[in-house]
């Protein structure tokens, strides 16, 4: 299995995202550097942003890419479905309830087997949940200090509820670009994916 192991301040410098959006606390003492001499070309502003997401989301290369070819058969808006699909990830909903304060660590987390779907264990971080489901943690890693101090951080997003007592938490709809907490342009990844 194909990990990332690049130094995340590191790689927001170079997006220009602020490591916040990670959930990292910590900020880079330098900012971005501004690059007066060159103008980017129409490539690498969309390469830019795809690496965005991908990184964001910790998702690699071909996994990024079959998620496209998805969202690029169904009806619809191609960037706004694939927008959705990454939202929908099991590791990023457990980030959004707060069980986790990064999406690095909720993947740890899913795949560690601390968190069901409908009462069955789902250890694959991939896993798309869809409207209704129901997301909890499981009964012998409520007392998990990681999970216990993350969900003293959480803020749930409209489109899920929380309920902190009983660990669990509920997808009410379906996510759409306005619940995402970073700017990404969705329609630049497409246009690099359909060159």
């Amino acid at each position: 299995m194909a990990r990332n192991r690049q130094p995340i301040l590191k790689k927001c410098r170079a997006l220009g995202l602020d490591p916040v959006v990670l959930g990292v606390s910590k900020s880079s003492k330098r900012g971005i550097r501004p690059n007066a001499n060159k103008k980017p070309t129409e490539y690498a502003i969309q390469l830019k942003e795809k690496q965005k997401a991908k990184f964001i989301y910790d998702v690699m290369e071909k996994q990024f890419r079959k998620l496209y070819e998805e969202a690029a058969r169904k009806l619809g808006v191609t960037g706004l479905t694939l927008i959705e699909y990454l939202e929908r990830r099991l590791e990023n909903v457990v980030y959004r309830l707060g069980f986790a304060k990064t999406r690095r660590q909720a993947r740890q987390i899913v795949s560690h087997g601390h968190i069901t779907v409908n009462g069955r264990r789902v250890d694959i971080p991939s896993y798309r949940v869809k409207v209704g489901d129901l997301i909890s943690v499981v009964e012998n890693s409520k007392n998990l200090v990681v999970i216990k101090e993350a969900l003293e951080e959480s803020r749930v997003p409209a489109w899920m509820e929380l309920d902190k007592s009983a660990f669990t938490g509920k997808v009410l709809q379906n996510p759409t670009k306005e619940d995402l907490d970073f700017d990404l342009n969705e329609s630049l990844i497409v246009e690099f994916y359909s060159r």
